[in-house]
């Protein structure tokens, strides 16, 4: 089983340089822990997210780690010019010698989309569109493309990805739609829900993966075998009253950052993980307690769901840069073994 880190890098009540600086050292923790992967969030307009442009923080965090992948989930392709996420990308591989992961959506944000002066009613062709222009020009030294939104026409692309022949793609793993799209291209997939949601999405995803496994979309992809992953928002203390002393508040003021923009505009997101705390942590989304407490439930899930990736929202609200690096490593010496001792035990789920 493989460890992550997902990271909003949400606003808080402090300086920005404060947030980031603390932000990079729990990445280097998680990087010493044996962390597999770290990924960032693209938002805008928000105080959500403190990393609009991914790619600038991806570069500050390459240069602070040396093993651990670093991605974002997601880039909004409907948000960029196709020719410069390309050259964007390729550099961010060649700085992280080849640790880049490129996780693609459409984004779910009308408001954020309307802040960027672009269509959300056109975002799922734009983003269908971008996806074959970018797989393009991170294979080709010369992009031509002539599309409904974007045209290209024999422009030189200097550079390649240092990944050959381009870094593994992610997606997030929502409707049935969504297990499709990545099984055709070949791409790794994380779910986002309640335990019994997660598991069905992981299953249906495999299922595709198999059922795709000759569409001629797949034939460059780097992944020959996806990461099945899951995302759980997670808090560990001394005690479970401790934590949830702390998590409570935290989660209340996430997910009020969360939800900023769209009740700024009278409306309410459509998120997989629910605004009240306690539905959240009997849907398995959150995940609070003592080491015990946190250890016993992630294993259940990991025995029920299915997933080989478990990706963990350690960071956020009012938590305070302590409480979180106290709880990755409570997560490292009481918890990470017993998940790895499941995995070793169970069948290989990757394509069962």
């Amino acid at each position: 089983m493989k460890f992550g880190i997902f990271d909003y890098v949400d606003r808080r009540d402090e300086p920005l340089a404060k947030t980031f600086d603390e932000r990079l050292a729990l990445l280097r923790a998680a990087e010493a822990m044996g962390f597999y992967g770290y990924h960032v969030t693209e938002h805008h307009a928000t105080p959500l997210a403190a990393t609009p442009s991914p790619t600038v923080w991806l570069a500050a965090a390459a240069r602070e780690t040396h093993r651990i992948r670093l991605g974002a989930l997601l880039f909004l392709l409907p948000l960029y010019n196709p020719l410069r996420l390309i050259e964007e990308l390729c550099v961010l591989d060649h700085i992280t010698h080849g640790r880049l992961d490129i996780g693609v959506g459409r984004g779910i944000s009308p408001h954020e989309f309307k802040a960027m002066n672009v269509p959300f009613e056109q975002s799922e062709a734009m983003f269908a569109e971008g996806l074959e222009v970018l797989l393009k020009g991170l294979q080709n030294d010369v992009l031509d493309h002539h599309g409904k939104y974007y045209q290209f026409d024999d422009v030189p692309l200097p550079f390649r990805p240092y990944q050959k022949p381009y870094p593994p793609l992610w997606y997030g793993l929502r409707s049935a739609e969504g297990h499709e799209r990545p099984a055709r291209h070949g791409m790794n997939g994380v779910a986002l829900g309640p335990a019994d949601r997660v598991a069905l999405t992981l299953a249906n995803y495999r299922a595709a993966w198999k059922r795709y496994a000759d569409d001629p979309k797949r034939a460059t992809s780097p992944v020959k075998e996806p990461i099945v992953g899951a995302m759980r928002v997670m808090f560990i203390g001394e005690s479970d009253e401790a934590a949830e002393r702390l998590a409570r508040p935290a989660f209340r003021q996430w997910f009020d950052a969360l939800a900023w923009l769209w009740v700024r505009r009278g409306d309410f997101p459509p998120i997989a993980v629910s605004a009240d705390y306690d539905e959240a942590r009997r849907a398995g989304t959150l995940v609070v307690g003592s080491a015990d407490t946190v250890r016993r439930e992630l294993v259940a899930q990991a025995e029920r769901v299915g997933f080989d990736y478990l990706v963990l929202q350690v960071a956020f609200g009012t938590l305070g840069h302590a409480n979180e690096m106290r709880s990755l490593q409570l997560f490292e010496q009481e918890v990470m073994p017993a998940l790895q001792a499941v995995s070793a035990r169970m069948p290989s789920l990757a394509l069962a």
